[in-house]
């Protein structure tokens, strides 16, 4: 007679299944709306250029020390603008990915079966 409630080869029955899938979505769904929330901030040039941008991905601030604004070398400015903004969405994708890993505890995306 087959085992009722549950699938060959896997521990356990759906029901608990589903309810473990549906704590760890809800998880996943708070902390993506947390991490939106954050502002990572980061700076180029010795502090030059700062860039904040949110959780989101979206610039909120781009802030300038008045010397760095050389109307001789604005390819200059242009540069450290695009290295903080960079690194302020480098630091976004490193948290996203330090709280989703720890949320799946390592699973890579994927399922073991």
């Amino acid at each position: 007679m087959a085992k009722r409630g549950g699938f060959p080869g896997m521990p356990g029955n759906m029901n608990n299944l589903m309810k473990q899938a549906q704590k760890m979505q809800k998880q996943m769904e708070e902390n993506q709306k947390a991490l939106e929330e954050k502002e990572f901030t980061a700076t180029a040039g010795g502090s030059a250029v700062e860039v904040t941008v949110s959780g989101k991905r979206e610039v909120l601030k781009v802030k300038l020390a008045e010397e760095v604004v050389d109307p001789e070398d604005v390819e200059m400015l242009e540069d450290l603008i695009v290295a903080a903004t960079n690194e302020a969405l480098r630091k976004v994708e490193e948290e996203t990915s330090a709280v989703m890993s720890k949320l799946t505890g390592g699973l890579g995306g994927g399922f073991p079966f």
